[in-house]
Order: structure tokens, then C-alpha cells, then sequence
């Protein structure tokens, strides 16, 4: 194995993250039928609170409360409850990519594994524990905690410090976003593989180390 630690984002890299079933969950306990249409609505505001977030714009707690601002005014409820709600929702919606419960402890065999996510604290723990992947990982970061989101290298540092400061040249990061896990891998001076499974175009300036399109590639990439 060319790596002693991979580390990897959360949300479509380990596990699916579909926002839709889990806002319809959400509101069904509610009383309201969330439709495709409220979903568009919905991305609209969410969308660019996250790029605000991932530049440093916002806080976790901003990004978290402001997008649903205009669902807690229409149904009387505050946004910090609405978001409490989503994130139990979220927890019981997402189930493992393809193949992650067969390779993680593959993986896991033979390099030490983390996890660095801009999600949120709430829904991270839950997850791991639903899902039986809690026993493979060395390390979980996670952006609401440290006050930094990816592509931030100050949330690698902060990474590399509790992994005890390993060879740079022995890390990979592993992530579905180019514009914030491959990119800002390349910006600590690590390895990157980009799991692009829907086969999207690079954008300009960023070139992973590997681009695999599913577990499967990883798997191979790694371990043969």
C-alpha cells in the first residue's frame, strides 16, 4: 500500500446523501408533502449558503438555520428545530455507496482511515454508527467543529495534527467535490482521488492525483 492514512469526505463518498427524501421526510412529520418543486426552491437558497460556507463566508450555524428561514415562517417553527429534524431525517436516509461496506475494511486492513467532512456534527456519529463503519476509522474531522471547511487547508492541518504529523507523501484524500476535497487536498500538499461518478468535467486548475468512477476503482487503485 503507497499510503499509510486515506482520508475521506462523508456525503456521496461514503454515503448517499439524498437531501430530497430526507426534506420529504421531514415534512411529512409535519403535515406538508414536500414536492419537487419546494425541493428546486429549496436548493436555490441552500446552494449558495454552502459555497458561502466553504469560503469562510458564513458559519455552520448560518448555513444550517438560513435555509430554512422561509419553511420556518410558513410553519411557525424555528429554523434551528427545522434543521435539528432534517439532520435525524438525514441520519435514517443515508445507506453506503456501492461497495463502501466491502472495501472500507479492506482499506482499512492495510492503511489507517479518517474522515474529514463539512457535514455536520449531528448527523456524522449517528451515521457511522447505524451503519457499522465506526470501527474503521482512526480519525473523524469534521468543519462545524474546527471553524474551517474544506477546501481551507487550515482543516487538513488541523487533520494532519491529530494523525501525529505522517509524510505528507504517505495521505490521500478521497472525495466526490473538486472544488472542495480535490482541490483542497492539492492545497496541503497531498494525494487526491476524485470519485466522479456521474463522469462530470474537471473544472479548470484542478487535477486530481487519481479519478475513479466508482469503489471499485478505488479498490483497484489501492490494493489491486
Amino acid at each position: 500500500m503507497q499510503y499509510d492514512w486515506i482520508l475521506f469526505d462523508a456525503d456521496e463518498t461514503l454515503f448517499s446523501f439524498d437531501a430530497f427524501a430526507g426534506l420529504k421526510a421531514l415534512f411529512s412529520t409535519l403535515g406538508v408533502d414536500f414536492s419537487q418543486q419546494d425541493f428546486a426552491e429549496y436548493q436555490t437558497v441552500n446552494k449558495p449558503l454552502w459555497v458561502k460556507y466553504q469560503n469562510g463566508e458564513i458559519t455552520a450555524k448560518q448555513l444550517q438555520e438560513d435555509r430554512f428561514i422561509v419553511w420556518s415562517e410558513r410553519l411557525e417553527m424555528t429554523p434551528a428545530e427545522l434543521n435539528r429534524r432534517f439532520l435525524n431525517a438525514m441520519a435514517d436516509v443515508c445507506e453506503p455507496l456501492d461497495g463502501v461496506p466491502e472495501i472500507v475494511p479492506l482499506l482499512a486492513s492495510k492503511a489507517k482511515l479518517g474522515i474529514i467532512t463539512n457535514g455536520f456534527t449531528q448527523l456524522q456519529q449517528v451515521r457511522l454508527e447505524k451503519t457499522k463503519l465506526s470501527e474503521y476509522f482512526d480519525l473523524v474531522v469534521i468543519s462545524e467543529e474546527v471553524g474551517v471547511a474544506k477546501p481551507d487547508v487550515a482543516i487538513f492541518e488541523h487533520a494532519f495534527d491529530q494523525m501525529g504529523h505522517p509524510e505528507k507523501s504517505r495521505i490521500l484524500m478521497v472525495g466526490d467535490n473538486p472544488d472542495s476535497d480535490v482541490l483542497g487536498g492539492i492545497r496541503a500538499g497531498i494525494d487526491t482521488c476524485w470519485l466522479n461518478r456521474d463522469d462530470h468535467p474537471a473544472p479548470e486548475g484542478v487535477t486530481p492525483t487519481y479519478t475513479a468512477h466508482s469503489w471499485n476503482d478505488i479498490k483497484r487503485f489501492l490494493i489491486g
